[in-house]
């Protein structure tokens, strides 16, 4: 799929769109990286003692991990490569996440992403791509839904 001559992109073939799912295995050393860049210091997230005290099965990642488990698996750059979109006409627009699971250390999660919509703004001058990437664990529990804006510069 590439854009049109017009450099406009033909949205009835991405809205809908479903890539293969990926996985990715949340470790420690992971959890404790993403932390210090951060800069969260809640014990919960650095000490499994802290963790189980809390309620948590196990070290829990940070409310914005999840993000790096869709940056891990290249999921926005594939559909820009896949559409043969420049990057450097791109921005991460907007994030959302909802749970409904916790995801902790241990887990093996598998992702799924979806085109759910594109539009344009400014006469066109901005087109916004819309995707959602369901998340599960190992125990096929729906722990949580990604919600990604990407902006692309038409002019």
């Amino acid at each position: 799929m590439a854009p049109l001559a017009d450099g406009k992109m033909e949205i009835a073939d991405i809205v809908g769109r479903e890539y293969p799912p990926f996985q990715f295995e949340v470790e420690k050393g992971r959890i404790r990286m993403f932390c210090q860049a951060i800069g969260e210091d809640n014990p919960v997230y650095h000490d499994q003692a802290a963790a189980k005290r809390a309620g948590y099965r196990s070290i829990p990642v940070p409310p914005t991990f999840p993000f790096t488990i869709i940056m891990e698996a290249n999921q926005s750059f594939m559909i820009l490569d896949e559409l043969g979109i420049d990057k450097t006409r791109t921005m991460h627009g907007e994030q959302q996440f909802i749970y409904h699971a916790d995801i902790c250390a241990g887990d093996v999660i598998t992702g799924r992403q979806t085109v759910i919509d594109t539009y344009e703004k400014k006469g066109g001058a901005l087109r916004f791509i819309v995707t959602e990437v369901r998340l599960d664990n190992q125990s096929m529990e729906h722990v949580g839904d990604l919600r990604t804006t990407i902006v692309i510069r038409n002019v």
